[in-house]
């Protein structure tokens, strides 16, 4: 009897997440592809991360502590290897695609590019992996498919949807990518820092190769 009384309630909280993921990760990426000036783009951005991150201080069975886990057991060979890939595809992306952007702020602003080197990692990087890792895996897991590949591959779906602002699919299929390997780090391996470092990363050369030219608000063109 006591399991059947308390179906009801499950079933509240399921609809509830269901709503929530809904709109946190797909109708919060449209209202600022569609609606929003691009300029209100990162205020919106700050404001759903801090959501995130609300959402995530809630979440039974959620500690903070349990994100420095794996700090000591980042596998820096698959790091070193991800930087070189990253390295060689954004290089390959940049010369066909933008070659006038190659290497853009180290030719001609070094003091911003190291500004972004520094802070990316911090004000980016991290924000982004506990919104799109710790919040997505552990408060919306009943909502997720069942199997690894399939989460792995929502996960990385949701991650790259969230940068359709910028109306590009470069930066679709670099957020994709990117996602995956990110996620497979938390997922996986259960190492939201090697989550971090991976992101952090990817961020940094994605700027000093030139490819910031596509995540720049500025440089936004709506298909419509």
């Amino acid at each position: 009897m006591t399991d059947q009384a308390n179906r009801p309630a499950r079933r509240a909280i399921l609809g509830r997440r269901r709503a929530e993921f809904l709109a946190f990760y797909l109708a919060a990426p449209v209202l600022m592809a569609v609606v929003l000036p691009p300029s209100a783009m990162f205020p919106v951005l700050f404001a759903v991360t801090a959501v995130g991150l609300v959402l995530l201080h809630v979440t039974e069975g959620f500690a903070w502590r349990d994100l420095f886990a794996g700090a000591g057991r980042i596998d820096w060979r698959f790091v070193a290897l991800f930087s070189l890939a990253t390295v060689a595809v954004g290089t390959v992306v940049i010369l066909t695609f933008r070659p006038e952007a190659f290497g853009f702020l180290i030719r001609q602003n070094p003091g911003l590019m190291l500004m972004i080197a520094l802070l990316y990692p911090v004000l980016s990087a991290l924000p982004q992996e506990v919104v799109f890792r710790p919040l997505f895996f552990r408060r919306y897991a009943a909502v997720l498919p069942e199997g690894v590949t399939a989460q792995l591959l929502l996960n990385s779906a949701v991650f790259s949807f969230a940068h359709l602002m910028y109306w590009s699919w470069i930066v679709a299929a670099m957020t994709f990518s990117g996602g995956l390997a990110f996620a497979w780090a938390y997922r996986v391996r259960g190492n939201f820092p090697e989550a971090v470092v991976l992101h952090s990363l990817a961020g940094v050369i994605v700027f000093a190769l030139g490819l910031g030219v596509y995540f720049y608000s500025g440089n936004v063109v709506r298909p419509f």
